[in-house]
């Protein structure tokens, strides 16, 4: 275990508590099937006290995941605890997650209890916990902000209780990579128990330093698990971004000098499937998966590359899932080779009539656009597996007319429960328009909060795949649709919006 890094995904628990990117069972299932296969140590699949909703994903996700370590998060008291263990009854290999925050700041004004009142806290919740499951883990919230001596006393209590691992959060992204690394280390030499547990770090992106700390919380600090996201998915500016410091660690293994068991073919498919269930569009600019990471326009750059790729590259695209031959099928390809590609972008349907209901759709857009590219595929996939979800509002047809000087007129049919309705209206523009028209059956009253667009694939006949934030009530959702046609994927990605506001779980916000 000394030489290598366990990879702890929250993409399904933390980074789920971005706003608008809350993802229902199914999504997180496929989710989790994906980051199986991505090797991914630990799965933290959900908050299971936090709603019946979220209870029902670490449910169903403890019981179809069977190579990755499942884990629920909890606040240290017992009825989460209890519910947590009680999620993760099906699991192969369950953790529990819990926590208390520790700083001077939470605890007076957030938790409003002393300081012995946490210590106490924090003992009785793991020892609960090192009951119902063998694998625990501690997070003292804020912990970088913590008294040193007071969270070496919580720490020192909470090993002997019987925490397995303990994880530093620094819950904020106030720290630097030197003091971070130093932080833990000196954590570590002078706890007397601090080698009965591995140790972790969980970083924020406040000040752009996520990677770079959880790094030196490795190499200083001696840690050996990474909390991390796909994307670097994470309220506000995220948190430390798997792909990023698994591409680091293995790309400088001469510096490091520490294993992973991570399968990198499939961290671009991971990325995708994460950015267009979330609507969180990847920057072309980001390192390892944005659409640039491996392009280069300077003359110079293409030269070297041209003659030698590591004058340029530090790392091969296709090790990350990048294909050069990325048009994979077209109007002419065959039921199996569909289906087969989907199992090559980790894409799991449920039977035989979902795949031939999605393979229809794909020869639809077959007829529409010459080349189907990857993301095409999984855009299609994720259509059809909300299809399932027994969405209240379902597009049908749409038809709009723009000229100028003239107030464009959108007309739209959709189903409210199954039962198919027409409206039309007027906008400053065909989205304003069709989205009008919408609005005025449903009356939902609900506030647009970001409606974004990005090309699918790099051609003008590419689908186009809209993002719509809507929030109401407190409520904040993203709905995603995709067409060829703009103005149907934005209607698409309204209705998508108006279904997730539909339903009534309840969250409980947690942060570690």
């Amino acid at each position: 275990m000394a030489d290598k890094v366990i990879i702890f995904d929250t993409t399904l628990r933390d980074g789920e508590q971005s706003p608008g990117a809350s993802m229902n069972k199914d999504e997180k299932l496929r989710i989790a099937r994906q980051l199986e296969r991505l090797k991914v140590d630990v799965i933290e699949a959900g908050f299971a006290a936090s709603s019946n909703g979220d209870f029902e994903a670490v449910q169903t996700i403890a019981s179809a995941i069977k190579d990755s370590t499942i884990c629920s998060l909890s606040r240290a008291n017992d009825k989460d605890i209890a519910r947590a263990a009680e999620a993760l009854k099906g699991a192969n290999s369950a953790r529990i997650h819990t926590f208390i925050a520790t700083s001077a700041l939470h605890m007076e004004k957030k938790l409003r209890m002393t300081p012995d009142e946490v210590f106490e806290q924090a003992k009785l919740a793991v020892r609960f916990a090192r009951n119902l499951v063998p694998d625990v883990e501690f997070s003292p919230e804020d912990g970088y902000r913590s008294d040193p001596d007071f969270l070496c006393r919580v720490i020192e209590a909470v090993i002997a209780e019987g925490a397995t691992t303990i994880n530093v959060p620094d819950t904020v992204g106030y720290a630097v990579p030197e003091l971070y690394g130093n932080f833990i280390k000196r954590l570590r030499e002078r706890i007397p128990n601090s080698d009965k547990a591995i140790w972790s770090v969980h970083c924020h992106n406040d000040l752009g330093m996520a990677v770079a700390n959880s790094l030196a919380g490795v190499k200083i600090g001696g840690a050996r698990q990474i909390e991390c996201t796909i994307n670097g998915l994470g309220e506000r500016a995220g948190n430390c971004s798997l792909e990023e410091v698994v591409m680091a660690l293995k790309t400088r293994r001469d510096y490091f000098g520490l294993d992973l068991g991570i399968d990198t073919k499939h961290i671009l498919a991971a990325s995708r499937m994460v950015s267009q269930t979330t609507g969180f569009v990847v920057q072309p600019n980001k390192a390892v998966v944005g659409a640039n990471a491996f392009a280069h326009a300077s003359g110079i750059h293409q030269d070297g590359v041209l003659k030698a790729r590591d004058t340029y590259e530090i790392m091969r695209a296709e090790d990350v899932g990048w294909s050069n031959n990325k048009i994979v099928l077209g109007k002419l390809s065959g039921r199996n080779a569909f289906k087969q590609r989907l199992q090559e972008l980790g894409v799991q349907m449920e039977s035989e009539a979902d795949i031939n209901s999605a393979f229809s759709k794909f020869k639809e857009l077959a007829d529409r656009k010459s080349e189907i590219f990857d993301e095409d595929i999984l855009a299609l996939a994720s259509d059809e597996a909300v299809m399932h979800d027994h969405e209240q509002y379902r597009f049908v047809s749409l038809s709009q007319r723009s000229e100028t000087g003239e107030r464009p007129q959108a007309s739209i049919v959709f189903t409210i429960n199954e039962l198919e309705v027409k409206s039309s209206s007027d906008g400053n523009g065909p989205v304003d328009a069709s989205l009008k028209a919408i609005e005025a059956q449903v009356n939902s009253g609900a506030e647009m909060v970001l409606y974004s667009v990005n090309a699918i694939s790099g051609s003008t006949e590419s689908q186009g795949e809209v993002t719509v934030r809507l929030q109401n009530s407190g409520r904040v959702v993203n709905g995603v649709g995709s067409d060829p046609d703009i103005i149907v994927a934005s209607a698409k990605a309204y209705l998508s919006a108006l279904n997730k506001l539909q339903s009534k779980a309840d969250r409980v916000a947690a942060q570690g």
